[in-house]
């Protein structure tokens, strides 16, 4: 097959590698020359995803897979084209903004062909497909849905750093708006993707029809708000068990011991590119949704939460020398979507602390473009909080941080017997 893959990001690239590796000729779509560039010499334009180098290295001098910026190279006769452009959600209204996706679908709608099927990857609020993409593609298409092509939902369920290891774990789901639809995309991931052996799964791993694209939308959606959800949960509980010297970890292992119970773990934040916002894509399709909304809403009071802690026991940290540990979302990825740093930075500026910020994956002029002063193990800091759980900071210690007298661990990966003599609070820990 010839397949087109729109928007070459840390989803989208190792797609189009996996279906190059699947034996198709795939082509790239990015608005970005330099990744495009970076692509075309084999090269991965961005780091820290298993395998991908070392694929690429390989399908492009073969001339397997190649990217371009122009949409006119590459949607005209495509078997099939995948879209990965991203989705944001305002963050003041908590409404999606539709801004990227809407002008790669008419780009990919004014180059669209008869017998393409068209799959979104990007996760959407429920209706999306069927209300917004059809509609829009068939406008400036001239096509008809169902007859001149396809159109189908297919939620990305991966996790970036262990792209190709996920593709292979978990069933790929596709959602269609006709019978017709969803048989062809059936066929398509069937020939593009491998699935290991599942026999925890209720039916073989492998394509599973959804039966509608909107219950394809949900059932993304709801795995994510479920781990939101949950962690909003685990997070009050924390701030309980602080409140009445209850060690919450104990607490969590216990219940977990017992078979139908999942709590996950407290920490300062949420972050990423998922969990923080596909809530509230589903909120903004079903905005009753009280308990999503709590959870969303004291998950992002957290960086708040432990500052205020800073303050109890230090008093006022006007004045004093804070420093973030972990720019990062989470430990051993570079990448600062939603990371707690930044409620975490704001906070501590609002109490009148002088910031500064340290994260073993990024450089000072990294950590400068961001607006905030870079922090290095070594000099003098009045406070710490560790925001990402780096493995660097697993063996931290009080004389990395010289003057320090108080370390707030947000994710629980510091060594308490490293800290003993030092004043050290962990969230849900008394």
């Amino acid at each position: 097959m010839r397949i087109a893959v729109v928007a070459l990001g840390k989803i989208g690239l190792p797609l189009a590698v996996q279906f190059a590796d699947s034996g198709h000729d795939v082509i790239g779509v990015d608005v970005n020359p330099e990744t495009v560039a970076t692509v075309n010499e084999g090269k991965e334009p961005f780091p820290g995803e298993a395998f991908l180098a070392e694929k690429l290295a390989e399908l492009v001098p073969a001339g397997r897979l190649k990217a371009t910026t122009d949409y006119a190279e590459a949607i005209p006769g495509a078997d099939a084209v995948v879209l990965v452009v991203p989705l944001f959600v305002n963050d003041e209204t908590w409404e999606p903004d539709f801004a990227w996706m809407d002008a790669a679908t008419r780009s990919l709608a004014e180059h669209l062909t008869e017998g393409t099927l068209v799959s979104y990857e990007t996760t959407l609020p429920v209706g999306t497909t069927r209300n917004r993409w059809k509609p829009l593609l068939e406008e400036i298409s001239g096509l008809k849905e169902g007859k001149d092509f396809h159109l189908v939902f297919s939620p990305e369920r991966v996790l970036t750093g262990r792209v190709f290891a996920d593709l292979r774990r978990y069933p790929k789901l596709v959602g269609g708006l006709s019978e017709a639809g969803t048989k062809r995309a059936i066929e398509f991931y069937e020939s593009v993707l491998q699935f290991d052996e599942r026999p925890d799964l209720p039916r073989p791993n492998g394509v599973w029809d959804m039966g509608t694209a909107e219950a394809a939308e949900m059932a993304k959606l709801a795995e994510t708000t479920y781990r939101d959800v949950n962690i909003g949960l685990a997070n009050q509980f924390a701030v309980y068990a602080d409140k009445v010297g209850i060690d919450i970890e104990r607490v969590i292992d216990a219940c977990n011991s017992q078979p139908y119970s999942h709590i996950h773990r407290p920490g300062i934040a949420v972050g990423g590119h998922c969990i923080p916002v596909y809530p509230r894509l589903y909120l903004s399709t079903d905005p009753d949704a009280s308990i999503v909304r709590t959870a969303r809403t004291f998950n992002s009071g957290m960086p708040q939460y432990v500052v205020d802690r800073l303050t109890e026991i230090l008093g006022d940290l006007k004045g004093l020398k804070v420093a973030i540990l972990g720019a990062s979302y989470r430990g051993g990825v570079k990448e600062t979507a939603f990371s707690g740093v930044f409620a975490t930075v704001d906070a501590l500026k609002a109490a009148g602390a002088e910031v500064v910020v340290h994260d073993p994956m990024f450089n000072d002029e990294e950590i400068n473009k961001f607006g905030w002063e870079a922090y290095h193990l070594g000099d003098s800091v009045d406070a710490a909080i560790v925001q990402a759980d780096h493995a660097d900071y697993r063996e931290l210690k009080p004389a990395d941080l010289p003057g320090v007298r108080l370390l707030a661990d947000g994710r629980r990966v510091t060594n308490p017997e490293l800290w003993a003599g030092t004043p050290r609070i962990v969230i849900g820990q008394p």
